[in-house]
């Protein structure tokens, strides 16, 4: 198995669209995932080497944390080892602020729903350089 790159995202459509941009990337293997919670218990398992995450902004389990993309992403940040961990936020929001915030927050990237897997890939390949 080659580096992973956990895609974090319950919509089906959504997920499978990532899944087919980024499976072809030479030396990773792209999984899909369906909550934070596992997300961050494959990261922390010293087996697997995480290369990379792409999470939707809302992706929550109720009454669990992190309730959303954000608060996977500070909980990720605030391990030393994940402070260069590539994190690309995806959103379906109108909100013109949320880019900006998303960065702040930690992400590496902000792609607005409609996006282009080729365009989530390519910033993915230059994140991984």
């Amino acid at each position: 198995m080659g580096r992973l790159v956990l895609i974090v995202e319950d919509s089906e459509t959504c997920a499978e669209t990532l899944l087919i941009a980024l499976e072809s990337m030479p030396g990773l293997e792209a999984r899909v995932i369906h909550s934070p919670r596992a997300a961050i218990a494959i990261a922390w398992d010293s087996s697997t080497e995480v290369a990379a995450i792409v999470t939707d902004l809302h992706i929550s389990e109720p009454s669990r944390p992190p309730t959303d993309g954000f608060d996977l992403i500070r909980e990720l940040r605030a391990e030393p080892r994940f402070a260069q961990l590539p994190i690309l936020l995806i959103s379906g929001d109108s909100d013109p602020l949320l880019p900006a915030r998303a960065l702040a927050q930690g992400a590496d990237a902000f792609f607005s729903k409609p996006y282009s897997p080729s365009a989530v890939r390519k910033k993915l390949e230059e994140l991984l350089c």
